[in-house]
């Protein structure tokens, strides 16, 4: 791994842990990391994104399962929730927020300043999300208990997202 993907590592791992204590007196434990260079399977689930910009750009995302979004939203809100809805899709993208948010605010002596998107929240099951341009995402896996979280970033230099004739550069699409 080269050094920005070392400190992008250690800055997903640094602001998940920290979230999941402050704001769900929770622990998770990170599993795995890698780089993802392929198309993802097809899952099923809860994915959210948010989009970064300035001097580099891309985004990060969170996808876990259903259940565990439910947890989440349970653990934040103080309530009992079972089923997937509104609130837990609400939960679940302020939850990428606050962790992709962390690690934007890491990044930004290093990189420079960056602009953080309103995100977007997709529920459904059998669909493919990938970074349209990007070519590798830094993928780090946490377990709480039985769960499994995914966070993900993708960044490049602005100059190299700007130079793909896709309009939409480094951002991300969902298909269904």
């Amino acid at each position: 791994m080269t050094e920005l993907e070392n400190l992008i590592v250690d800055s997903i791992t640094r602001s998940t842990l920290q979230v999941f204590s402050t704001m769900l007196d929770a622990q998770v434990q990170l599993a795995m990391v890698a780089i993802e260079t392929r198309m993802p399977e097809a899952n099923d689930g809860v994915v959210s994104f948010v989009g970064l910009a300035g001097s580099w750009a891309g985004a990060g995302s969170l996808a876990c399962s259903p259940a565990m979004a439910c947890r989440v939203c349970s653990r934040m809100l103080m309530t009992e929730n079972t089923a997937v809805d509104d609130e837990v899709l609400d939960a679940f993208a302020e939850l990428t927020n606050m962790i992709v948010g962390g690690v934007k605010t890491d990044l930004e002596p290093e990189l420079g300043p960056l602009g953080l998107s309103i995100p977007t929240v997709v529920y459904g099951r059998n669909f493919k999300a990938k970074g349209v341009g990007a070519t590798e995402w830094i993928v780090a896996a946490f377990l709480w208990d039985e769960h499994r979280l995914l966070v993900k970033l993708c960044l490049a230099p602005a100059q190299v997202a700007h130079a793909h004739p896709h309009p939409a550069g480094h951002a991300c699409t969902v298909e269904v």
